[in-house]
């Protein structure tokens, strides 16, 4: 242990860097580059006037400068002159009690080692009592560490603070006080990346001109997380500082950051090795996809749960399930969340490069998947050796060589994806369809992006859970009962109706199947099924889809009788045409789908609107009242029908694309749409919208996409206490419509007001 003593006498104590907490690698990085705003914002939280005892969190992953914060702050003169006490407590994973005390006492007063515990907390709350104090307690991994601390701190109401770091949020949120919520270290901006670079080699010299160019392609590869800087930094420092020295480090970068930086690696596994044992398999199989990858939320999830990785728990939905297990890979700072849905949920997720380089060792450890190398030509008999297997997109040879043994090898594979990442450009690996029926044992096929024709292997895999593949004629499904998620889209003919059966899979929670693919006649396969079974208690029970959660469907002229099946629906989509005859009945059986929360509507625009039309069939209670998100395409109905919508309960997104026609909306005041936080609208027709803040009382986004000839946007929506952003697409219009000018002189007058919130958007 190092122990200080500052100027009043007092003592703090850290403990030096070992093993044990790898993150002390930072604290001798007194600077805090790119982390002046974080500083300031800390700073206030510290000098706050609040009385109360205070705890203030720091989160986010390893090596992303939390505790080299902290030290910045716990070391400024503000903070000596100001705090009587001042202790530096290092937890790190494994806790323990009497280390902690001893440190602590050792800060305030002389430590006696003979002590018993109960001893040294009431040494140390009363060496705190009476005292204004600092309190630094770096690298916080449980919430049960935090009970056994706090009853030690004594609560004075003397401005007293605690600082503190944790890279889970859970914990932060755990020990947080509501007016000082927890405080997310972001990562450094690609210029203060450069900043904190040249700070470490140059000093204050200037970058020599010769190597700014590779520079700063070095340091956009760290992504930000001031370690890897760090690091790359100390390996710069080693060799001469020419450009060719630096080309090579730009051109070998993560292989460097992923082998050879034992102090890099050996912080982020400590985030690793504390994961439970139902979350390791989640976080190593995201390490398969590409570097920098947004990985959809909702494919992930299906993914995991056909790879069986999630268990049921608490009777709630495995899909449900999923989504904690990755909302605590987030709150573990292990996952980042991407970009979001129109409701605020997740749209997708991705992995820092540093933590995928870890993910791609340890899953070649636990033999959790296999990602294929891109420089490398890949054949089958590799493949046959990995039981799941990635294939990137970028392949310097994107071709796929069968061997010569393959046909007598049996495939341990159960799981193929080709994954198609931001950098794919119009070429797609050579994988052919007599390939893929090598592998025999296979639950996950996803080749989608293959672009090829695959209708032919797809029945003969019997053991598939998830399927994503392109097919070019019919196909049967009839042996394939364990389907979890099918995923088919056609390249052959629309004009040729393929029925797929699929009322026998018992198992089928996701289907999205398009033209000319089409769901046959539940009612049919019934009557179909006196034929070949005998057993009278079976062929009494009807075919019901009860796992089903999502559906993406077509034209279908018994559409009622597949809904009536489907009664578990969280998300139904569908395509239809008002010139279909059973477009009525769609819409009076949706109410049968309790579960639903997204329904997304979309007609065919070439077909007339008819001339009589039931608006009552929209006004919202024919529609699931758990309904959430709502989209319309196409509907072209009257603008009256709109406020009808206002009767869903719980209707948060509504998005209206090209869905009302006529050229006035008018809300009255008893038309309010009470939950509603998002509101899209795309219109050719409207001039006049009437609205109130009454009618939104919550509303947080509104986007407008085409708009026009609306006249202007009511005043009134900027009275939203609730409205954050008003978003305008011109569609690259040069002249400023009367959308823009009334959105601006909206935004212009909340600001009169002190309302700077509110931002105006205009693309």
């Amino acid at each position: 242990m190092v122990i200080d003593v500052n100027k009043h006498g007092s003592k703090s104590v850290e403990l030096a860097t070992t093993p044990s907490s790898p993150e002390k690698y930072t604290i001798e990085e007194s600077t805090i580059v790119g982390m002046e705003d974080d500083f300031n914002t800390i700073l206030d939280r510290l000098t706050a006037q609040t009385d109360e005892l205070t705890v203030i969190p720091i989160f986010g992953m390893g090596g992303i400068g939390k505790t080299t914060l902290a030290r910045k702050l716990y070391d400024d003169s503000s903070m000596r002159s100001r705090f009587d006490k001042h202790a530096w407590v290092t937890i790190s994973q494994e806790y323990n009690e009497r280390q902690m005390l001893l440190k602590i006492v050792s800060s305030i007063t002389r430590s006696n080692q003979e002590m018993s515990n109960d001893q040294l907390m009431e040494t140390v709350y009363r060496g705190l009592k009476g005292r204004r104090f600092l309190i630094v307690i770096d690298d916080i991994w449980s919430t049960e560490a935090w009970d056994q601390m706090q009853m030690i701190f004594p609560n004075d109401d003397n401005r007293s603070r605690i600082l503190l770091t944790t890279r889970l949020k859970y914990v932060a949120d755990y020990v947080s006080c509501p007016d000082f919520p927890p405080h997310s270290k972001s990562f450094l901006s690609l210029e203060d990346s450069w900043n904190l670079l040249t700070e470490k080699l140059f000093k204050k010299d200037p970058c020599p001109p010769m190597l700014k160019e590779t520079g700063k392609h070095i340091v956009k590869q760290c992504r930000g997380l001031p370690l890897s800087v760090v690091v790359v930094a100390g390996l710069l420092r080693k060799m001469d500082p020419t450009h060719d020295n630096w080309k090579k480090v730009e051109e070998n970068l993560n292989s460097f950051l992923g082998t050879e930086s034992e102090q890099c690696q050996s912080i982020l596994s400590f985030s690793y090795s504390y994961l439970p044992q139902y979350l390791r398999s989640c976080f190593l199989y995201v390490g398969g996809f590409p570097e920098d990858m947004e990985i959809n939320v909702s494919k992930l999830i299906r993914l995991w749960i056909a790879e069986q990785f999630v268990k049921a728990r608490s009777s709630k939905r495995l899909e449900v399930v999923a989504e904690e297990n990755l909302e605590e890979l987030i709150d573990r700072s292990l996952i980042l969340a991407g970009k979001q849905r129109a409701n605020g949920r997740m749209r997708t997720c991705k992995i820092h490069d540093l933590l995928r380089q870890l993910c791609l060792r340890e899953a070649h450890t636990e033999n959790i998947v296999h990602v294929m190398n891109e420089n490398v030509p890949m054949s089958t008999e590799v493949i046959y050796d990995q039981r799941r297997v990635i294939v990137p997109s970028r392949f310097q040879d994107p071709q796929v060589y069968p061997t010569r043994h393959t046909s007598v090898i049996t495939s341990i594979t159960h799981t193929f994806i080709t994954a198609r990442d931001n950098y794919f450009r119009g070429y797609s690996i050579s994988i052919t369809s007599s390939i893929v029926s090598q592998f025999k044992l296979l639950k996950v096929l996803d080749v989608l992006s293959v672009g090829k024709d695959f209708g032919c292997v797809i029945p003969q895999l019997v053991h598939l859970r998830y399927v994503a593949a392109g097919i070019g004629k019919a196909l049967s499904l009839a042996k394939l009962r364990n389907l979890e998620t099918i995923i088919l889209v056609s390249f052959g003919p629309t004009t040729l109706k393929q029925p797929l059966d699929i009322w026998r899979m018992t198992e089928i929670r996701h289907l999205d199947i398009r033209l000319p693919l089409y769901i046959c006649n539940p009612l049919l396969v019934e009557n179909h099924m006196t034929l070949y079974i005998s057993d009278p208690l079976e062929l009494e029970q009807p075919l019901f889809l009860n796992n089903l959660q999502t559906l993406h469907l077509h034209d279908s002229s018994f559409v009622s009788e597949i809904i009536r099946r489907t009664p578990n629906l969280k998300k139904l989509k569908i395509l239809h045409s008002y010139g279909h005859p059973y477009w009525h009945d769609f819409l009076y059986a949706l109410i049968l789908l309790e579960e639903l929360e997204t329904l997304h509507i979309n007609l065919d625009f070439l077909f007339p609107v008819p001339e009589t039309f039931d608006v009552m069939i929209f006004s919202g209670y024919n529609f699931p009242p758990n309904l959430k998100k709502l989209t319309l395409s196409y509907t072209r109905l009257p603008w009256d029908v709109m406020n009808l919508l206002a009767n869903l309960p719980n209707l948060e997104v509504l998005k209206a694309n090209n869905a009302f026609n006529g050229t006035d909306w008018k809300l009255d005041e008893d038309v309010v749409f009470r939950k509603l936080k998002y509101l899209q609208i795309i219109s050719i027709c409207l001039v006049r919208w009437e609205a109130g803040s009454d009618n939104f009382p919550m509303l947080e986004k509104l986007v407008l996409y085409g708009l026009n000839e609306l006249e202007e946007i009511p005043e009134s929506i900027g009275e939203i206490m609730t409205l954050k952003l008003i978003q305008i697409h011109t569609y690259g219009r040069k002249n400023a419509s009367g959308v823009e000018i009334s959105a601006k002189k909206i935004q212009e007058e909340q600001e009169s007001l002190g309302n700077y919130v509110l931002q105006v958007q205009i693309t």
